[in-house]
């Protein structure tokens, strides 16, 4: 698809203000009269360039301020976006990522990124309150709102209690269902961590966020009805997307 080249702004070169401040000024007032839509994508920065007549790096300051300032969203690979209404994401409980999404009148999709046995490290043994080199379930998901990754989950099951769960989530993307195919029908969120950090590259690509913004990162012990650890999951979330609500 050709992108319409908007009309050429003239900056007021020698005025004593930053050429990126006046783009980020005039960007800006576009979003806020109405001219770019919620979750619309900006023009390229080569069109950008052209429109104000600067060269790319100054036009990339800009671009770094709006975002910095929750104006814009930038995506890895797909270019900058005007930021949408941030979801509230309970944390309670019980916790069920597609109910949460879909309350909010949104499409909720999971999406498993890997599966594969390894054995528990310190952490991950600690998390499930399990002996350290005991074999575990890890399985990577990504959780999608209206086509938004809004989390990257890595989930450890305990061995060989929930071997039938790699099966199922092959299947069908979903925690609940994976659980309740290995004789847990329901669970309960025992306990939540949560810090904040920059993402690491991957994590970057898979949420398509820049990797100058953060992610929360939640850890989670999930446990069945008697209390006994079924699912520790460490949870990044993308900060500029998400806000999370804690239930009592």
């Amino acid at each position: 698809m050709v992108e319409t080249l908007m009309t050429s702004d003239t900056l007021a070169r020698g005025a004593g203000i930053a050429l990126w401040r006046q783009i980020a000024s005039a960007l800006e007032a576009d979003i806020s009269g109405g001219k770019r839509q919620p979750g619309e994508r900006l023009p390229t920065e080569a069109v950008l360039t052209e429109r104000f007549a600067v060269n790319r790096h100054t036009v990339r300051r800009a671009l770094e301020e709006l975002e910095a300032r929750g104006i814009i969203r930038v995506e890895q690979g797909r270019g900058a976006f005007v930021a949408e209404d941030v979801l509230d994401y309970p944390l309670g409980p019980r916790t069920r990522f597609s109910e949460t999404i879909r309350r909010q009148n949104r499409e909720a999709v999971g999406r498993v990124l890997h599966i594969a046995e390894i054995l528990a490290d310190a952490q991950v043994a600690a998390g499930l309150r399990i002996r350290r080199g005991r074999p575990v379930l890890r399985v990577a998901r990504l959780g999608l709102a209206n086509g938004r990754p809004l989390v990257l989950g890595l989930h450890h099951f305990p061995l060989p209690r929930f071997t039938a769960a790699a099966q199922s989530l092959t299947q069908q993307a979903s925690i609940t269902v994976a659980l309740a195919a290995c004789g847990v029908p329901d669970y309960r969120r025992h306990s939540t961590r949560i810090t904040a950090r920059l993402p690491t590259p991957e994590e970057g690509k898979h949420l398509m966020q820049s990797r100058s913004r953060p992610v929360i990162v939640a850890e989670a012990l999930n446990t069945d009805l008697e209390g006994l650890p079924v699912d520790w999951t460490l949870s990044c979330y993308a900060a500029a997307r998400v806000q999370l609500l804690m239930e009592s």
